[in-house]
């Protein structure tokens, strides 16, 4: 069983959540690392902060290494308790494991994270919006109110109040990786994990910026107006340059991307589900007659012919313009595509049922005499 205790180590509380891990282990590896602390035993103690920040930091981990210490054999495999793990800055994994910047690249709050330094650029943001006939036709300005990353005017953008430049990650020394030894935890050997306090850059910023906690921008509500233009179709897009998301550390903004809906031009979800149908069926019909088994297929044709037709009528209000049209025969289209192999096969199953049928027939006196 390991003897050490690591919520000893890092000072906290056995039911300390995952954020005060890590706040625990920042502020003690900063004050032990060999670069700044050149004490005889800082080099060991800082392993052995690592070492606990490493385990307790991982959910897992956590719960193994709370049940070889109260004595169970299989304490650490039940459904885990308290809050779920998180990353130390963004939600994700620890060890690198994660997606650090969320799906759209931008999509948590930087602002609560350490002052790690990681440029990167900011996401576009997608707007939907709804014209009617007229403005679509002749075109106009709309404006646009919405929440986006905007840059910090305090630190403008840098993350950094006074320094002009990034340091080098004093918890890894650049390398953007720590190894943390295990191997006298569960057998597992050495890790190399990312480092939590530049999330893997190896920089770091000098005098994070109280305002947006070193990343160099800030969540604001902002306006864009919108110039839709002249014959403006269901699904175009509109594009604004640089009024996405602003990026992290100075790095470029994203754009605003409206996309542009005409209510008079698109289908109803009856309406698109009647004409994957009759799509769905057309393979059927033509199939079917080629081979001359329609006949055998009859019910199921019509049935799907009739459920198709009901739900297009009964969606809404039908052959509204041209554009319209071409959505219908564009989901049409879809379904004929979706239908054609079934069909090819259903038929050829009909086709094969009705020439044995027939020869059967002839060989017993029935046909032919």
């Amino acid at each position: 069983m390991n003897e050490k205790d690591y919520y000893a180590i890092l000072g906290v509380e056995k039911d300390a959540t995952s954020d005060q891990v890590r706040k625990a282990f920042q502020q003690k590896a900063r004050k032990l690392h060999p670069d700044v602390n050149k004490e005889p035993d800082a080099e060991e103690r800082f392993k052995e902060v690592s070492e606990a920040y490493a385990v307790l930091s991982d959910e897992s981990k956590r719960r193994r290494y709370d049940a070889m210490r109260s004595g169970s054999p299989f304490g650490g495999y039940g459904a885990p308790a308290g809050e779920a793990q998180g990353d130390p800055f963004t939600g994700g994994s620890p060890f690198g494991w994660g997606f650090p910047f969320g799906a759209a690249g931008y999509g948590r709050r930087r602002a609560t994270r350490a002052r790690s330094y990681n440029p990167r650029a900011g996401a576009d943001i997608t707007f939907n919006l709804t014209l009617d006939d007229e403005t679509a036709r002749k075109g106009g300005s709309r404006g646009v109110t919405f929440q986006r990353f905007v840059v910090c005017d305090v630190c403008s953008g840098k993350g950094s109040v006074e320094s002009a430049h990034a340091e080098t990650c004093p918890t890894c020394g650049g390398r953007g990786r720590i190894q943390v030894d295990l191997t006298g935890v569960f057998g597992f050997g050495a890790l190399d994990v990312e480092c939590p306090e530049c999330e893997g850059s190896g920089k770091v910023v000098a005098d994070p910026c109280e305002n947006c906690g070193g990343s160099g921008r800030v969540l604001s509500a902002s306006e864009v107006v919108v110039e839709i233009p002249a014959g403006s179709h269901d699904g175009d897009v509109v594009r604004v340059k640089g009024m996405g998301n602003a990026g992290t550390n100075g790095s470029s903004s994203g754009d605003f991307v409206c996309r542009l809906g005409v209510p008079s031009e698109q289908l109803s979800p009856r309406q698109a589900f009647g004409f994957q149908v009759l799509g769905f069926d057309a393979p059927f019909i033509v199939f079917g007659a080629i081979a001359g088994v329609i006949p055998s297929m009859l019910l199921y044709v019509v049935a799907l012919l009739l459920l198709g037709a009901f739900m297009v009528v009964r969606g809404g209000p039908v052959g509204r313009n041209a554009r319209w049209w071409r959505n219908a025969l564009t989901t049409f289209l879809g379904g004929a595509a979706n239908g054609a192999l079934l069909a090819l096969v259903m038929v050829s199953m009909f086709s094969c049922g009705s020439s044995m049928g027939r020869r059967a027939l002839y060989r017993s006196g029935f046909v032919g005499l």
